[in-house]
């Protein structure tokens, strides 16, 4: 194909939905945004050509955006999350009403369609009323709206189980009606091919207090486990537990497994491994815990590709 498809990159964090559709060839990043800025060092690492602006999304004038054809988004899920408050619209911080962003950019630069993704409570949030408000602007706008909760290790061949609401939305209902999310597919990769060969002392526990409290449990070499505060979760799948940006705040959920060496958390790189970022690179000024929180705030890659090569099918 000789001419891309134009994208917007909103909420972009480090990349990783503009990384699955950039994947298949046919789309173009023109405008990327995110109000994080330790984002951009990672973000700017990692792409070539247009680079992570900066900027709160309120003070985003569609006007001043490039013409696009298709709006990615990751929009902020902790108003909405099982592990947040609940408060969804209401949320305190104003972090749901950023929706209406979306919607703004959407109504006023009118692309042919665009692909949003959220935690998978989304769709059950105070009794399916927020993602009644969602469907109905984004219909409102004039777009067809369809949406699946697909699972990485189901749809992205990662072994990691999670799941993610993907809402999709074309302004042509003959595109439309051509779309079909993904079908699953087997999970042939494991844990242990992501996992790196030599790994720095620090990430051991062993003479650190919290290496007591896991002498207390019974970690198995081969499986993956969750410290979670107080008790350690084994994850009973095989596979590795959905990864949070919290995972950079005190250990707390960064997922844990013994090797030939004692037990350890994951790295940043195996975290982003477990997300389908198979050759990512890391600002040398970052510390660890804002690696975590970055990838914990990511997408699967995969999934979001193969989600990508269906819009294109679609087109």
């Amino acid at each position: 194909m000789n001419t891309k498809y134009k994208t917007i990159d909103l909420f972009a964090g480090i990349g990783g939905i503009r990384k699955g559709f950039e994947e298949t060839g046919a789309f173009e990043t023109v405008y990327a945004n995110d109000f994080e800025p330790n984002c951009k060092k990672t973000y700017d690492l990692n792409h070539e050509g247009t680079r992570l602006t900066i900027a709160n999304i309120r003070d985003v004038s569609p006007s001043s955006l490039p013409s696009y054809d298709f709006l990615l988004g990751g929009f902020p899920c902790q108003a909405f999350s099982i592990a947040g408050y609940r408060h969804g619209f209401n949320d305190i911080k104003g972090r749901g009403n950023l929706f209406y962003d979306i919607a703004r950019i959407i109504k006023e630069t009118n692309p042919q369609g665009f692909l949003l993704e959220n935690v998978k409570n989304l769709k059950g949030h105070d009794g399916g009323k927020t993602f009644t408000i969602i469907t109905n602007v984004l219909t409102e706008l004039k777009y067809h709206v369809t949406y699946k909760v697909l699972n990485s290790m189901e749809y992205g061949n990662i072994p990691q189980n999670r799941e993610r609401i993907y809402i999709v939305g074309f302004k042509d209902k003959t595109h439309f009606d051509k779309f079909e999310f993904p079908s699953p597919i087997p999970l042939t990769r494991t844990t242990s091919e992501l996992l790196e060969n030599e790994v720095d002392e620090k990430y051991y526990y062993d003479d650190k207090p919290l290496g007591l409290k896991l002498k207390e449990y019974d970690i198995v070499k081969g499986k993956i486990y969750q410290w979670r505060r107080i008790y350690v979760r084994e994850n009973k799948k095989g596979v590795c537990p959905t990864l949070t940006a919290n995972m950079g705040q005190g250990g707390h959920n960064v997922p844990i497994i013994r090797d030939d060496k004692g037990i350890r958390k994951l790295t940043p790189l195996e975290c982003a491994r477990f997300m389908g970022f198979s050759d990512i690179r890391f600002p040398p000024d970052l510390s660890d815990s804002k690696l975590y929180m970055q990838i914990g705030n990511s997408v699967v890659v995969p999934v979001i590709k193969r989600v990508a090569e269906q819009i294109l099918k679609a087109l």
